[in-house]
């Protein structure tokens, strides 16, 4: 289960609808499972199907949300064609068994769909998003 603010996903769904035609991506960080703070990233395939975040600002991040005391509890992406379901992609990227993957799908740009997995092994599981 992830728990999500609503402000927060306004925000995430702004930076995919900023990113379009490409997906963007980002991660984010909380405790037990209730994010608290978003981390918009850069895309570094500029792509409208995949993406994959800059390793240095990766870094930057991870020390921050470490300094926070607070821990990665998940990541986002967009699709921007597609619904929001993981491609065979997002799970050869799936490195983090212990977090929630986000995907915002914006199929329907007027009406994005969000959803969230958990991917462990190469088997995907819907979880519960809560969103406050």
């Amino acid at each position: 289960m992830l728990i999500l603010q609503k402000e927060l996903l306004s925000g995430i769904i702004s930076h995919c609808r900023k990113e379009f035609p490409n997906e963007a991506c980002g991660i984010l960080a909380g405790k037990d499972g209730e994010a608290k703070k978003v981390f918009r990233m850069i895309n570094v395939d500029k792509s409208p199907s995949t993406y994959f975040m800059d390793a240095k600002e990766q870094l930057l991040v991870t020390k921050e949300i470490r300094n926070s005391e607070l821990e990665m509890v998940g990541i986002y992406h967009s699709h921007v064609a597609s619904p929001a379901y993981p491609s065979g992609h997002d799970v050869e990227m799936a490195f983090y068994p212990e977090v929630s993957y986000v995907i915002v799908s914006l199929e329907d740009k007027s009406k994005p769909a969000v959803r969230s997995f958990k991917i462990i092994e190469g088997k995907i599981s819907e979880e519960k998003l809560i969103i406050k």
